[in-house]
């Protein structure tokens, strides 16, 4: 993911940016930063469902943090309920 953030994107992964690469089907995202002692990767997969996002223009899609928190329904997200299993692992 480092790799990809600095050959493709042409940025700096020690930055303290906060990279998020997403699935095509919406429905698994990655963040990547640099916390200061090390790169830290986020990975989330929804069972059911995907996370909305903005219009992506040129292969990039920029997002503020306001962006990032009110776009993709957190409150789905974090919101405890009864759930089952995942049936497979991947």
């Amino acid at each position: 993911m480092a790799r990809a953030v600095k050959e493709d994107l042409k940025a700096d992964p020690y930055s303290g940016v906060i990279y998020v690469f997403r699935a095509k089907r919406a429905d698994r995202i990655k963040l990547l930063y640099w916390d200061g002692s090390g790169l830290v990767l986020y990975a989330k997969r929804l069972e059911q469902g995907g996370f909305r996002w903005p219009q992506i223009t040129d292969g990039v899609m920029r997002l503020s943090a306001v962006h990032l928190v009110a776009g993709m329904e957190w409150t789905r997200v974090m919101t405890p309920r009864r759930t089952r299993a995942p049936q497979e692992v991947s």
